[in-house]
């Protein structure tokens, strides 16, 4: 197989999930105390034996964890084997310092990146007012990026929550392509009609990057159903119904939604879905529990 590079850097994880195969990758979060990164560290030593394609790390709102994503994303580049991907937004941000965390992040040895416009802080409903000095789209930051980096957008398999509607929505990840965007990390999907929906409507105006779903396991109803909330993107009411049927015990609950989550990957990957990326919230157990039920070992 033969691997784009960027200049001194490792392969391209786009052209490593457009050729390798079947992709599986990993998200954690910057902790924000001791505990929260021993426990992050301990997620990752667990995973790392699955080889998966990719690990990243997001980035706060606003910045708020610039510091510490290119700490973490740049500490796993040199004491893993794992290849990571950090994360970027444009709130909060001027051109000037999107090139300085870009340059950070390649003097920490991270060559890949998620560029995200990024949702105001009241919500993704919000409306967006781009910083002084700042970019309006993520297709800029893109742009920006794409020289030196291997870049990665979002997509959404129900539209974003600002979006006017699912076509201009699919138009945005076109333009994303067109600058540079060499695949694509969708939000939470929770049934496989909406992300099969994305990938049709998109490839109707000339999108042709892969699209990897993202899966949230729902361990706890309550918490990911907020977080969905968040994002603009409701849980259906068939998986909140599977769930509440098996009642209040929370242990009930969490091994309802790993099988929900086990069965969700294989109608994916048995679609034509590349792979597969988890939001792991910094523990593996869920993901490795995953991993069995589709007979994924190490």
């Amino acid at each position: 197989m033969t691997q784009q590079r960027r200049p001194d850097g490792p392969p391209s994880i786009g052209r490593l999930i457009r050729e390798g195969g079947r992709s599986f990758s990993f998200e954690f979060f910057p902790p924000k105390d001791d505990a929260g990164e021993e426990q992050l560290w301990q997620a990752i030593r667990e995973l790392e034996p699955y080889r998966p394609t990719f690990v990243s790390v997001t980035y706060g709102a606003g910045g708020s964890s610039r510091d510490t994503t290119v700490r973490i994303t740049g500490r796993i580049a040199r004491e893993t084997s794992l290849l990571p991907m950090g994360h970027l937004t444009c709130v909060g941000h001027t051109r000037e310092d999107l090139e300085q965390i870009l340059a950070a992040y390649a003097d920490a040895g991270v060559h890949h990146v998620l560029a995200l416009r990024g949702d105001p802080k009241e919500g993704p409903r919000a409306e967006w007012t781009p910083t002084e000095g700042g970019f309006r789209y993520a297709s800029e930051l893109v742009e920006l990026a794409s020289p030196s980096f291997s870049v990665a957008v979002a997509a959404f398999p129900n539209g974003h929550a600002s979006a006017a509607s699912l076509e201009d929505d699919a138009k945005v990840l076109l333009a994303k392509q067109q600058a540079g965007a060499e695949f694509a990390i969708t939000d939470m999907v929770f049934q496989a009609s909406d992300y099969f929906g994305l990938l049709e409507r998109s490839a109707a105006i000339g999108v042709d990057l892969p699209i990897v779903p993202g899966i949230m396991p729902i361990l706890n109803l309550g918490q990911v159903q907020r977080m969905a909330e968040l994002s603009g993107q409701p849980m259906p009411a068939a998986v909140t119904d599977r769930l509440n049927a098996v009642g209040g015990d929370p242990v009930a609950v969490r091994a309802e939604g790993i099988r929900l989550a086990a069965e969700l990957c294989e109608e994916l990957l048995d679609g034509g879905a590349p792979g597969l990326h988890f939001y792991t919230l910094n523990r593996s157990k869920a993901t490795r529990e995953i991993f069995e039920a589709l007979r994924i070992t190490v």
